[in-house]
């Protein structure tokens, strides 16, 4: 191991590259070689070549360190040597393939609960937005799932909705993307605050939500359904689109056929509207 650490400090950009692309195949799909590559002391200098302006030394250092990230302890041996900011900016910098492995290296951390609130404090969300935007599918599926972890924290759904995450996730339900499930799991965690609500309501994503409801998956349906539940109890403008769309047939399948939480989501919303329909028929009334 001390050739890889010291091919990873050398003056030779090629010595460097051929060292970081070892140690990610090294890293790979042996569990063994992860645990004595973490305590070999090569985690600091791949980090430093997450810096390369030579995008290929950056690709290969950027797939070693998510490699290594599998293991639990070099997870907290990596967040510890500093890795969000290097990491950020291989999302603002790389290619293809070392942003996606940049995002899919940020959710490995971002499964440390103290990292949770430092990724989000960081910058990396508006980084991850964009890669959500414009990255590859395989990108955009690495940036959807870091994002998810990330508003398991409340703090971050709003950092999440303030970079502009929802018109994206909006776009991503429709499933040409074959993201369905990834963007409603994170638009779920997202509607639980009012500015995701708006943000939701605003990218025109009530009519896909029934859509979700009537046709997703049942992971879907479920997610789609709590979507639904949060903009109507919260809102009644909203609570009117959401019929306007139609939503009553969907959701009534829903509440017979769908998973024990879909149907119990599905249930709360049909009787908000028969309470809704019941107190505007009583002040039709008096």
């Amino acid at each position: 191991m001390d050739w890889f650490v010291a091919g990873l400090k050398s003056q030779s950009n090629e010595v460097k590259t051929k060292a970081a692309e070892e140690l990610r195949l090294l890293a790979k799909h042996n569990v063994e070689n992860r645990i004595i590559i973490g305590h070999s002391g090569a985690i600091r200098p791949l980090l430093s070549l997450l810096y390369s302006e030579v995008k290929i030394t950056q690709e290969h250092a950027v797939t070693a360190v998510l490699n290594l990230s599998i293991n639990e302890e070099n997870k907290a041996m990596i967040a510890e040597a500093g890795a969000i900011e290097p990491l950020i900016h291989v999302l603002r910098s790389g290619n293809d393939g070392a942003k996606e492995n940049s995002a899919a290296a940020l959710f490995s951390l971002s499964v440390l609960e103290e990292y949770k609130a430092k990724i989000g404090r960081s910058g990396a969300v508006k980084a991850l937005v964009d890669l959500l935007a414009s990255g590859t599918i395989r990108g955009k599926k690495d940036a959807a799932t870091a994002l998810f972890n990330l508003s398991i924290f409340h703090e971050n759904k709003a950092r999440i909705v303030q970079a502009g995450a929802v018109k994206y996730l909006v776009e991503l339900m429709d499933p040409v993307t074959g993201m369905v499930d990834k963007a409603v799991a994170l638009l779920a965690n997202l509607s639980t605050i009012s500015e995701g609500r708006m943000a939701i309501a605003k990218a025109g994503g009530i009519p896909l939500l029934v859509e979700v409801v009537e046709s997703g998956s049942q992971r879907g349906k479920e997610n789609a359904a709590s979507i639904l539940m949060q903009l109507c109890l919260n809102s009644p403008k909203f609570c009117t689109l959401v019929l306007q769309e139609g939503a009553v047939p969907p959701l009534v399948a829903l509440s017979q056929s769908g998973t024990p939480r879909a149907k119990e989501k599905a249930q709360q919303l049909l009787s908000h509207f028969r309470s809704q329909r019941e107190g505007s028929a009583g002040k039709g009334k008096s």
